[in-house]
C-alpha cells in the first residue's frame, strides 16, 4: 500500500498497487466530497488536491460539481467532461460497497479538439454554403452586393461595406449594420485613403487582408451611426474575369478581434462573392450590350403616316424571343410628305431560317435596304442590289420580300406592290371582296438574276392591302394541330374584315392565327396592313402627324 501525503483525518483508504501505479489518473472521495486517496498519476495532475481535502475547496470545479451531483442522485453513473490547464479530461465514476468513488481521468484532448475542429468546420461549410446558394441566386449587381454586405454583418462582423469598382470615377456601396437594412450609396473618394483598399479593388492578383488602425481610417469609412470601431479589415473580393471589388468588415469597441481562423472565413467568404458579384457585373455589362445592338433589331413602331393607316405586328417562334427571321420597316417619303405623289416604301420579308441567327441576317438586310432607298423609285433594281450583296456573304440562306411604293391619290391611296420570292399582298375591297395583288418574284439570295413583276393598285376609302409572312399561313393548329391556316382560310377571315381600321385587321389576323396554333409550335409571324381611312379626304387624317419612329 502507498501511504498518503498528507492526511487530515477520517478513514483513509489504502490504494491497490495496481491502481496506485495505472497511467490513469484516479481520485477517490467519500460522498461528502472529502478526497480520500489519489494514485501517482493524479498527483501529478492534481498537484493541489490532498487527502482529506474536499475537491470543492481543492479540485476543479467540473469534477466536484459532478460527483455531488453523482452522490445526490439514484442515477447511473455517467462520465463528466472539463479541462485541467490546456489537458481535456473525461472523468468515469466507479462506485464502491462504502459508497465512495474512484474518478478515472481519462485524457481525451486530442479527440476533443478534432470534435471541436469537426463542428467547426462543419459549420464553415454550412456557411460558405448558403452563402453560395444566396449569391448565385441572383445575377443583379446590387442585390449581390446587399447579400453580401448582409451576410457578412450576420456572421462575421458588426458591419460591412461593399465596395465595387468604380463607375465614372465614383464607387458604388453597400453598407450594412447589424439590426438595420443595406444602405446603398455613390462614394466620391480616393482608395489610397485607406491601406490596401485600391490594391483590394483591382480585383486580380488578390491581395492579404489588410488590418487597419481604427483611429487611421477616414470618416466616410465609419457607418453613421455605428459609434466605435474596435477592428476593422480589408479584404479584398477576386472576380472571375473581372474586378469584383473590396469588402471591409468592422467590429465595434468591445468585441473580439478577429481570429486568424476567422480571416480564413471571412477570404472564403469574400472569394465567393466576388465570383458572384463578378457574375453580376459581366452579366450587367452583356445585357446592356444586347439591348443595345437589340434595339436596331426589333420590328419598329408604325402608325399614320402621310395620311395612310398603317398597322404591324410580329410574334417571333418562341415566345420569350423578341426578334426572329421575320421583319418589316416603313420608311416616309423623303421630302413632300403629305402631298399626292409622294411615295413612302414599305418592306416586309421572311429570312430563311429563325431565332438569333435569323435575325443577325434581318439586321443586315434592313440597314441594305436602308441604303437604297434612294433607288426605292425602282423595285426590281432595289431587289437587284440586295440579291448581289447577300450572295457576296458568306452566309447561304436567303429572303422573300414584298416593296410596297404607298402614296396618296385622292381620296384614294396608290400602291405599287413587286414581290422576291415572298406571298403575294392581299387587297381587301370595301365590299368583302379579297384579291390577290399580281406581284410574283425570285427568291433574293438564292440565284445570280432577279426577275420579278410589278403591281399597281389603287385603294378605296376604308380599303386595305395586306401583306404578311408564311408564319400565318403555315401554322398547324386545328382539331388534331396537324392543319394548316392556309390562304383559304386567310381570305376569308380578311373578307370579314372589310371596312375596318389598319389596326384592327392587323389584331384580328394575328388573333385567329394564334388561337389556330394554339400551344404548338409555329414559325416567325408578321402581318402589316395599309388601309386608305375612310369618309374624308386623306388631307386631313394625319397627314403631318404620326408616322415617324425610330427603328
Amino acid at each position: 500500500m502507498t501511504e498518503p501525503e498528507h492526511v487530515t483525518g477520517g478513514s483513509i483508504l489504502e490504494i491497490d498497487p495496481r491502481t496506485d501505479t495505472a497511467p490513469y489518473p484516479a481520485v477517490v472521495a467519500d460522498a461528502a466530497g472529502i478526497v480520500q486517496a489519489l494514485n501517482q498519476a493524479a498527483r501529478a495532475l492534481l498537484p493541489a488536491v490532498r487527502v482529506g481535502d474536499t475537491l470543492t475547496a481543492t479540485g476543479p470545479g467540473w469534477l466536484a460539481e459532478s460527483h455531488a451531483k453523482l452522490s445526490a442522485d439514484n442515477d447511473p453513473d455517467t462520465a463528466a467532461q472539463g479541462w485541467v490547464d490546456r489537458r481535456s479530461l473525461e472523468a468515469h465514476p466507479v462506485r464502491h460497497d462504502d459508497g465512495t468513488v474512484t474518478w478515472w481521468l481519462v485524457d481525451d484532448t486530442d479527440t476533443r479538439l478534432a470534435r471541436e475542429a469537426l463542428r467547426t468546420e462543419q459549420a464553415r461549410t454550412a456557411f460558405l454554403t448558403e452563402v453560395s446558394t444566396a449569391l448565385l441566386g441572383s445575377l443583379n449587381m446590387q442585390r449581390c452586393m446587399e447579400i453580401t454586405a448582409a451576410l457578412a454583418v450576420e456572421n462575421l462582423c458588426d458591419a460591412a461595406i461593399v465596395m465595387a469598382p468604380a463607375s465614372r470615377g465614383r464607387y458604388p456601396t453597400v453598407t450594412g449594420v447589424r439590426g438595420a437594412a443595406p444602405v446603398h450609396d455613390v462614394l466620391d473618394v480616393d482608395p489610397e485613403e485607406v491601406a490596401g483598399l485600391a490594391e483590394a479593388l483591382q480585383g486580380f492578383p488578390p491581395v492579404p487582408s489588410r488590418w487597419l488602425d481604427p483611429m487611421a481610417v477616414p470618416g466616410w469609412l465609419r457607418p453613421e451611426g455605428f459609434g466605435g470601431v474596435g477592428s476593422i479589415v480589408v479584404t479584398p473580393l477576386p472576380g472571375h474575369g473581372v474586378p469584383a471589388g473590396a469588402l471591409i468588415l468592422i467590429r465595434g469597441v468591445g468585441a473580439a478581434e478577429f481570429s486568424e481562423d476567422e480571416e480564413v472565413v471571412a477570404r472564403l467568404f469574400a472569394t465567393r462573392a466576388g465570383v458572384a458579384m463578378s457574375a453580376a457585373r459581366m452579366y450587367d455589362q452583356q445585357a446592356s450590350i444586347t439591348e443595345t445592338l437589340m434595339r436596331d433589331l426589333l420590328p419598329p413602331a408604325v402608325d399614320q403616316l402621310s395620311g395612310v393607316e398603317f398597322s404591324a405586328r410580329y410574334r417571333a417562334s418562341q415566345d420569350g424571343d423578341r426578334v426572329g427571321g421575320d421583319f418589316y420597316d416603313v420608311h416616309p417619303a423623303s421630302g413632300g410628305e403629305g402631298e399626292d405623289g409622294a411615295e413612302s416604301l414599305v418592306v416586309l420579308g421572311d429570312v430563311c431560317g429563325k431565332g438569333l441567327d435569323a435575325a443577325v441576317l434581318t439586321g443586315k438586310i434592313r440597314s441594305t435596304l436602308h441604303a437604297l432607298l434612294p433607288l426605292a423609285g425602282d423595285h426590281v433594281r432595289m431587289l437587284g442590289l440586295l440579291n448581289g450583296a447577300l450572295l457576296n456573304t458568306h452566309d447561304a440562306r436567303f429572303v422573300t420580300l414584298v416593296l410596297a411604293s404607298v402614296a396618296r391619290a385622292g381620296a384614294g391611296v396608290r400602291l405599287r406592290l413587286t414581290c422576291g420570292g415572298h406571298p403575294a399582298p392581299l387587297v381587301v375591297r370595301a365590299d368583302g371582296r379579297v384579291e390577290e395583288a399580281a406581284t410574283r418574284g425570285t427568291l433574293i439570295g438564292a440565284m445570280p438574276e432577279v426577275s420579278a413583276t410589278t403591281a399597281e393598285v389603287t385603294l378605296g376609302p376604308g380599303e386595305t392591302c395586306l401583306m404578311y409572312t408564311d408564319g400565318i399561313t403555315e401554322a398547324k393548329g386545328g382539331p388534331f394541330g396537324d392543319e394548316l391556316f392556309g390562304e383559304q382560310r386567310l381570305q376569308r377571315v380578311l373578307g370579314e374584315c372589310a371596312g375596318m381600321p389598319a389596326e384592327a385587321v392587323v389584331e384580328r389576323v394575328q388573333m385567329l392565327a394564334s388561337q389556330w396554333v394554339g400551344r404548338g409550335a409555329h414559325d416567325d409571324m408578321a402581318v402589316l396592313a395599309i388601309t386608305a381611312p375612310r369618309g374624308q379626304h386623306l388631307t386631313a387624317v394625319g397627314g403631318h402627324g404620326r408616322g415617324r419612329y425610330t427603328a
